[in-house]
């Protein structure tokens, strides 16, 4: 028998991420991930010694998806208080991609995962720092830019400003997905984020 194709391993990450995403991580077995991938259970265990390795294998490849997105997004071309108003926008516009596949708000997958089992799963935890970590950095830097303009006071603290906006964001994303309700989004992430970044009585001239 020949060694399982690299494209089989692509496709077990795909659809872990969306079974897990749509659902749990307690609630998929890897004998629900293989056949709804049509991969036989050995070629999964040819890639990925258990299922906490295929999660964190999916983390992964879900942040190098978003990426180059994310660089757009935060390009130092675009003034930075329209790279957060771009990013509330492509938050809303990729739960509503969701909903519409899936039929239902899904939130974050990483933070609907590091929910599940950060507390059970140490590598589960470490990757869901990791990946905050590098997501924080494009906020930092806008912030910086912020200040630097005049937008922001010159003492803020841009760690800590860019850590409460990674909050708030997946914050409302999980309101979201707790409630099934995408007008959460629509409704309060803006005027929320706007209000983080103390430019709440500006929000009718920000867009």
């Amino acid at each position: 028998m020949g060694r399982p194709s690299p494209d089989t391993k692509q496709i077990l990450i795909d659809t872990a991420l969306a079974l897990i995403w749509m659902s749990s991580y307690g609630s998929v077995s890897v004998d629900d991930i293989c056949k709804a991938a049509g991969v036989k259970k050995g070629s999964f265990y040819h890639f990925f010694p258990s299922k906490v390795d295929l999660a964190v294998a999916a983390m992964e490849h879900s942040y190098h998806e978003v990426k180059p997105l994310y660089d757009t997004i935060f390009s130092p071309d675009t003034p930075p208080l329209k790279r957060f108003e771009r990013m509330m926008e492509v938050v809303i516009e990729k739960q509503t991609e969701t909903l519409e596949k899936y039929g239902r708000v899904c939130g974050c997958s990483d933070t609907s995962l590091g929910c599940e089992m950060a507390g059970l799963e140490e590598r589960i935890r470490v990757k869901f720092e990791e990946l905050a970590s590098r997501k924080k950095r494009y906020y930092e830097n806008a912030l910086r830019d912020m200040v630097a303009e005049g937008t922001l006071p010159p003492d803020t603290d841009v760690k800590a400003k860019a850590h409460e906006i990674f909050a708030y964001l997946l914050g409302q994303m999980t309101l979201a997905r707790i409630q099934n309700d995408l007008n959460l989004l629509k409704r309060d992430l803006r005027p929320g984020l706007l209000g983080l970044l103390g430019l709440q009585d500006k929000a009718g001239s920000a867009a």
